[in-house]
C-alpha cells in the first residue's frame, strides 16, 4: 500500500509539472515574441531572415537557440553583431527567445 501511494503522489508531481511547464511554455513564447522585436531587423519578424548572412531562426529546436545564444554571451562563438547582442541577455531571456522561435511552424516543400 505505501509503495502504491509513492507511485500515485510521483505520478501526480510529474503530472503537475507537466502542466505547470505547458503553461511557462505559453509564457515563454509570448515573452519571447515580444523581445525578438530586436532580432527582426536581420532575422525578420517570424524568424525568416531577411539578410543573406542571417540564419533563419524560425523552427529551430529551442536547445540549439539557447547553445548558441550562451555561447555568443560567453564569447565562445564570435560574430560582431551577435557577440553584442547576446552579451546583456539573461537566461530568462534566452528561454523565451528559443521559445519562440522553436513554436515558429514551418513548411517545407520540394522542388518540382
Amino acid at each position: 500500500m505505501r509503495r502504491l501511494y509513492h507511485r500515485s503522489a510521483a505520478a501526480l508531481a510529474l503530472a503537475a509539472l507537466a502542466v505547470a511547464g505547458g503553461a511557462a511554455r505559453a509564457n515563454d513564447i509570448d515573452a519571447g515574441r515580444t523581445k525578438a522585436q530586436a532580432c527582426a531587423v536581420c532575422h525578420g519578424p517570424l524568424g525568416v531572415s531577411t539578410q543573406p548572412d542571417a540564419p533563419n531562426l524560425a523552427g529551430q529546436p529551442a536547445l540549439y537557440v539557447s547553445a548558441q545564444l550562451r555561447a555568443y554571451r560567453s564569447g565562445a562563438r564570435k560574430h560582431e553583431v551577435m557577440s553584442v547582442m547576446a552579451k546583456p541577455l539573461t537566461d530568462d531571456d534566452i528561454a523565451q527567445l528559443a521559445a519562440w522561435y522553436a513554436a515558429i511552424r514551418i513548411e517545407a516543400t520540394a522542388p518540382r
